[in-house]
């Protein structure tokens, strides 16, 4: 079984993916982290992220290893492990570019694709549901307010010792949803089938629980 959520950044499709793969006792899959790791090559290489042809030889000729284990998953490139590197503002400020490079998709997909082949997962992107997998037996199209998504942005990089502004954190949040939803390829969009849960004023659990409560249901 594949359960896809897709959403906005700032949506928190990571924290609930992870949980819910806990909750059903299957796999997870962070493709944004994959994103996040070849953008923070490209950046400590000195290359311009607007190359899309050498960001994609990039991704092919240095793969992102992920591992899930008991603190989560891990995120290897090149033999390091960036895990907490990837979550840096120069990376969140630089991905949607990378990202949006048909070149780098297709490169990523494929990879995506390979590791979901066998056994359950769940998966958490912009394009999982639309793209990677749209043949997935669950998929979710995660959501909250601008407000919401940029607050809890700012508590996090606050949390991890950051100085940041949440009035930038906002206008970043708002040009990468502007960004995702108009990008040529895969562009951010609610897939077909796809459940809309909008998580204002929602707790993690809350919001595990009714995902959760869907794969059960297909399941049956």
């Amino acid at each position: 079984m594949i359960v896809a959520i897709d959403g906005p950044a700032g949506a928190g499709k990571s924290t609930v993916a992870r949980a819910v793969a806990d909750a059903l006792g299957i796999g997870y899959l962070d493709t944004g982290a994959m994103y996040r790791a070849l953008t923070l090559m490209a950046l400590r290489d000195g290359m311009a992220v607007s190359d899309g042809p050498a960001l994609a030889d990039l991704a092919r000729r240095h793969p992102v290893e992920l591992a899930n284990g008991p603190g989560g998953v891990r995120v290897h490139v090149r033999g390091d492990d960036v895990t907490m590197a990837i979550r840096e503002a120069d990376v969140t400020g630089a991905v949607s570019e990378v990202a949006a490079h048909p070149d780098v998709r297709h490169e990523m997909v494929a990879r995506q694709r390979e590791i979901m082949r066998h056994g359950d997962w769940v998966c958490d992107g912009r394009d999982i549901g639309s793209v990677v997998f749209p043949e997935a037996e669950v998929k979710v199209f995660l959501t909250a307010s601008v407000d919401e998504r940029a607050r809890r942005r700012h508590a996090e990089l606050v949390t991890r010792g950051e100085r940041v502004d949440l009035r930038d954190i906002r206008d970043d949040v708002e040009r990468r949803d502007l960004a995702d939803s108009s990008r040529a390829a895969s562009p951010l969009v609610v897939a077909e089938g796809a459940e809309v849960v909008d998580t204002t004023g929602m707790s993690i659990g809350q919001v595990v629980d009714r995902i959760a409560g869907l794969a059960r249901g297909v399941a049956r």
